[in-house]
């Protein structure tokens, strides 16, 4: 794969319906996940099972990218291949997350949130690359309450997110920003979609402020749905049509990819959104995935830990990775399942 530019590195990673699998979680994060099927969250443990993840025949094909937690990008196999080299064996790019998690927002409210880690960023983007890295991720959050998002929230969380990808790019990187509107609450998918709206104005405001290249740049952001405790839930069709009328009126066209979050949905709920918007379709960018929990659960559930289920937990991923490609295509239906 000789990709030489940032635009070129992002186009590949949602090519032909192509996705990303977020392998980032952090410790705790992976400790609650291993939790749920009762094995212990020990490096060497998660190694094997983000060796099993990569090594799954599906993400050839499938997959154009996959982000890593810092940790990760450092491993190597039990064979001693690094995991970044399973990797770029699949025809994938190996990505890293960035950023160092979220603090308490400074004011009244203390639902609020601003993401850590612009202090020494250059350096670490620096190091990532020489370790292999093409692409990075970090993540904003926002929270829709009574009274919040507060304006000033939105602008201090985009405006990091501006920030950061500056520094990436200048290091030769592909910026992934991910301005994440929460599911949590009961709000309407109405609510969301004003919070989601105003958040992209916003940080495409900040990323032009920044003179960041938009093409090479790539956006994780939230689908349009109602809060996960709302006493109507919108339907997918609703959820489809909402989330491509915010993104028509707020993402700029020459963006390469959108590569949506899960975001606490089920993997099914995930696939059906994603294939209801390419369905739509007449937009500029690829619509895509870069899904988590939607992309590893099943095979996380299959491995169980066990030597003798790697096998069926690289099937389960596998399955869900062409699932979501096709969804990426407009191609799915419930059939496939």
């Amino acid at each position: 794969m000789s990709l030489n530019t940032i635009e070129e590195i992002a186009e590949f990673i949602v090519s032909d319906g192509k996705g990303i699998l977020a392998a980032d979680e952090s410790n705790p994060t992976c400790g609650k996940r291993f939790d749920s099927i009762g094995v212990d969250s020990t490096e060497a443990n998660r190694r094997d099972y983000r060796e099993m993840l990569f090594r799954s025949r599906g993400i050839q094909d499938n997959i154009g990218g996959v982000i890593l937690f810092d940790e990760t990008l450092r491993q190597k196999a039990q064979d001693g291949t690094p995991l970044v080299e399973l990797i770029k064996n699949q025809e994938a790019l190996p990505g890293i997350k960035v950023d160092k998690g979220l603090a308490s927002f400074p004011n009244e409210s203390s639902e609020e949130s601003i993401t850590q880690g612009l202090d020494g960023l250059d350096k670490r983007c620096k190091e990532y690359f020489s370790l292999g890295a093409k692409f990075t991720k970090w993540r904003a959050v926002i929270n829709i309450s009574d009274n919040i998002p507060t304006d000033e929230c939105i602008h201090a969380n985009m405006e990091a997110l501006a920030r950061y990808a500056k520094i990436v790019q200048n290091n030769n990187m592909v910026p992934m920003v991910e301005p994440e509107v929460l599911m949590d609450g009961d709000h309407s998918i109405e609510k969301c979609y004003e919070v989601t709206s105003k958040t992209l104005k916003e940080l495409f405001k900040c990323l032009q402020d920044e003179d960041i290249n938009i093409r090479g740049t790539i956006l994780k952001p939230n689908m349009v749905t109602s809060g996960s405790i709302a006493a109507h839930k919108a339907p997918i069709e609703e959820v489809a049509e909402m989330t491509v009328k915010c993104l028509k009126e707020n993402v700029p066209s020459e963006l390469p990819g959108i590569t949506f979050l899960s975001g606490g949905q089920s993997d099914l709920t995930a696939t059906a959104h994603l294939d209801a918007m390419n369905k739509i379709g007449s937009f500029p960018w690829k619509l895509s995935f870069s899904f988590g929990r939607a992309l590893q659960q099943p095979s996380l559930k299959a491995w169980q830990g066990k030597k003798e289920n790697v096998s069926l937990a690289q099937e389960a991923l596998s399955h869900r990775a062409l699932m979501n490609k096709l969804a990426a295509n407009g191609a799915w239906n419930k059939g496939f399942e």
